[in-house]
């Protein structure tokens, strides 16, 4: 059997639920091949327990679980005004349905993976979302966008009230960066999911939960306008 190497003091921490004892150990080994620091959880109340106590860089969660599910958790997890619920989610579930991957963006996590699948994929999309979490120095970093109240840094990845930080997922954060690049642009649903046909409805339901964070009325939102037919415009000014 391959050694696993001992992962470095400074290696991003995964913190995996899952109630599978078999699932947990094999992607504990798998993770750690990859270098990563790994924490195992049984349980929703297990992983709330170790995250009162620890950093985590990013969060592996399992939709079936005694207790808690995995969209209850993800949830929660998000209504907390603290560091413990910006963590980035990667959820596993075994149904792949439009239905269950917009219940999972609609509970905040960043990105979701369907039962079976492929550990290559796995660990790739576990590096882009640690990728993407993590702010890119430039050497000239270009203005922070403005609207309304609000301020977005691209590079930073940080939207503000004034001086007051709010939290937004991966997903929100990806999407305000292109946005914010477009000033007062049309963007199209399709480049807002990433390039990929038929991920409109799932960014119509992240455009929804952005506008909660930004609009006074979110049904009537002055900020992030929709452009009906085509995509969605961020009245900013850079």
């Amino acid at each position: 059997m391959t050694e696993i190497p001992t992962p470095q003091d400074d290696a991003p921490h995964v913190l995996l639920v899952d109630d599978d004892r078999r699932i947990r150990h094999l992607l504990s080994r798998v993770l750690q091949r990859e270098g990563y620091r790994v924490t195992t959880a049984v349980s929703a109340e297990d992983a709330g327990a170790h995250l009162k106590l620890l950093h985590f860089d990013l969060i592996v969660l399992d939709v079936m679980m005694p207790g808690e599910n995995g969209y209850q958790f993800a949830q929660r997890l998000r209504a907390e005004a603290s560091e413990i619920g910006r963590a980035p989610i990667l959820m596993l579930t075994a149904r792949a349905e439009l239905e269950d991957r917009i219940k999972g963006l609609e509970a905040g996590v960043d990105d979701y993976l369907a039962k079976p699948y492929d550990v290559r994929e796995l660990t790739l999309r576990v590096a882009a979302l640690l990728r993407r979490s993590r702010p890119v120095a430039t050497a000239a970093s270009p203005n922070p966008a403005r609207f309304g109240d609000f301020s977005f840094d691209p590079d930073r990845g940080e939207l503000k009230r004034g001086d007051e930080l709010i939290r937004i997922t991966e997903r929100e954060r990806d999407m305000l960066r292109i946005l914010s690049e477009n000033p007062g642009e049309t963007v199209t649903r399709e480049a807002l999911g990433g390039g990929e046909a038929g991920n409109e409805r799932t960014v119509d339901v992240q455009v929804n939960r952005l506008r909660r964070k930004i609009e006074e009325d979110p049904a009537n939102p002055l900020l992030l306008q929709t452009v009906r037919g085509i995509g969605y415009r961020l009245a900013a000014e850079r």
